[in-house]
Order: C-alpha cells, then structure tokens, then sequence
C-alpha cells in the first residue's frame, strides 16, 4: 500500500460544545477509516475541558502532534476551535487543515464584529445592542433595567462568542429579561440583545470547488421548531422539523444560496461554511450568523443537505482534505 495521508481529527475541546464537537468528530473518524482508509491514515486527537491533548487516547504536546500529521481536519465547535486561537497555531506549525483560516474564525465568532461584516456588505441584520458581561454579573437587575427602557421587546439575548445556539434566550417580557442576560453572561464576555424577528428560519452551506463550482450552495433547509425559536435543545434533542429541500419559492430559495455565498466571501472564509437566516414575511430576509464550522453529527444540518443532494459525509470530508491539501502546495 502506498504512502497513506496523516489526518488528526480534531474533537472535543474547552468549549460548552465538547459533546458536540466529539459527535462531530466521531462521524468524520468513521468516514475516514470506513470508506477512505485506503487513502488515509485517521488519528483521534481529543482535546480535554483542560485543553490537553490526546493523540489516540495518549497525551501528547500539541507541537509533538503537529509535526506526526500531513494534515489537521478541525472538528472543534465554539471557544478555541472555532474562534481563530486554534487555526493560529495551526498556522504557526505550517500544518495544513480544514475549514477556514484564523481571521475569518475569529469574525464569524463574535457575533459583534459580525454584525459588522453585514452592515459593511449590506447584508440586513436584526438591530442590536451589547452589555458587558460584568456589569450583568455586579447587577443584572440595573442591567435588565436599562436595556428595557432602550429596546423593544420581544427580544433574543445570547451570548457574543458562542454556537450551537447556547446561552440563547427569546424575551417576551421584562420579567425574564434578567435572568436572560444572566444565563448568556455565563458564556462570554459581553451579552448580544438582538430585535426579535418574526418570520421562517432557514439555513444554507455552501462549499467551495463542490462538483465542480467555485462555491457550490446546497439546498436551503427550512427549519420548524417546536418551541418559539430554534435553541440548543431544538438542534440537538429533536425538538425541531428539518425541511430539506426547504419548502421555499424558487426565487426565494435562489436569494437564501446567494447570500449565503455573499457571507461566505464578505467574511473571507475557505472550503465551507454554514449561514442562518430569518425570512420575514414581508420585510424578506435577514443573516442572523455564519458558522464557520458546522456540525458534522447525525443531527446535524449540514449533513442533511448533503444527503439531500444524493452526497454525504465521506465525501465531504474526501473533498475538504482535497482543498486543504492543494491550498497547502
């Protein structure tokens, strides 16, 4: 057998999305030694709550690790994996992997400088307003006092930096205002309250050089929750209805891909990325946020559209060491 690939798997880490990104990385682990094991060699690197890894299941320094492998494949989510700190060491050590680069990460991240993304682009966006997270801890009542008197309710309250909607609260009333701020506070630095917009919510990914195209869109997945609106608990405990394709107009389902391309550049991401939206009746649609690193777990969006156009895991993940090794030439 010929020279196979190095591929680390990246998984775990110290953010709230741990489970997540182990689920994550499971499934891109069962890919490579399933279906790719003639072309590459897989290896688990986990990354503890601590941030100390593991390199099939033996601790082991990241720079060590770095310099066994041909290539990285980031399967973190959240703090550290997601947030441009990782793909600057990446970087560092000359170590090819997948996703996109430390700036792009570390835009699509903070949902701050991401609204900011959006407005420089033109993108529509919900109007918001920021609090630090200390003032909410020192008082969140004065907090929520405040906030109140400036900002319409409903509202949404999340954290700046985080994903998989954690932290992530609607706002009816001032009564659960509070304890919103306080709840995202737990995450992050400062706290996002966002205007609360009625209408579809939708996802789309995109995924550069797929079957053939610059940057290939599948098909918008329209999503249902059976709560108000589409939490972690929406995402990863079935409490949701997944249209895919999305039950969308052709002219809507062509603007939802187009932005979703839009972003994709406007943030200068590489090789995938997911980007939500609301569709509001009239008003039409607005970028609620990109994820640079989507999941890749059974319940996961991106792999549901990537079935919906007769693909799949193994494939995506063939495709992305393609493009992460050619970029490294």
């Amino acid at each position: 057998m010929s020279h196979r690939i190095r591929v680390g798997v990246l998984r775990g880490g110290p953010s709230n999305e741990h489970e997540v990104s182990m689920a994550s990385g499971a499934a891109v682990l069962a890919a490579l030694r399933d279906r790719l094991h003639e072309r590459y060699a897989a290896h688990d690197i986990v990354i503890d709550r601590s941030s100390t890894w593991f390199v099939d299941g033996v601790k082991t320094d990241p720079g060590d690790a770095a310099k066994r492998l041909d290539l990285a494949f980031n399967a973190l989510h959240g703090a550290y994996g997601e947030d441009g700190k990782l793909q600057a060491f990446l970087e560092a050590h000359r170590l090819p992997f997948t996703g996109s680069g430390s700036l792009g990460s570390a835009l699509g991240m903070s949902k701050v400088l991401s609204k900011k993304v959006f407005k420089d682009h033109g993108i529509r966006s919900p109007y918001f307003m920021t609090v630090s997270s200390a003032l909410i801890h020192s008082d969140p009542e004065a907090a929520a006092h405040s906030l109140f008197e400036s900002f319409m309710m409903p509202a949404i309250v999340k954290p700046a930096s985080s994903g998989s909607s954690v932290g992530v609260t609607k706002v009816a009333y001032y009564d659960g205002l509070a304890s919103a701020l306080s709840e995202a506070a737990k995450h992050s630095d400062e706290v996002v309250i966002e205007e609360f917009i009625p209408g579809i919510e939708a996802t789309c990914g995109v995924i550069e050089g797929f079957r053939g195209k610059e940057l290939y869109a599948l098909p918008p997945i329209e999503i249902r929750p059976k709560s108000s609106f589409f939490d972690y608990s929406a995402k990863y405990q079935g409490l949701s209805e997944e249209i895919v394709p999305a039950s969308f107009s052709a002219d809507l389902k062509m603007a939802v891909e187009s932005l979703a391309a839009k972003i994709h550049r406007a943030f200068g991401l590489r090789h995938y990325s997911r980007s939500d939206f609301i569709i509001h009746p009239r008003r039409g649609i607005y970028a609620l946020e990109v994820n640079t690193l989507p999941g890749l777990t059974g319940e996961s969006l991106m792999p549901k559209a990537l079935r919906a156009v007769g693909s799949d895991t193994a494939e995506f993940v063939d495709h992305l060491i393609a493009l992460a090794l050619a970029m490294a030439r």
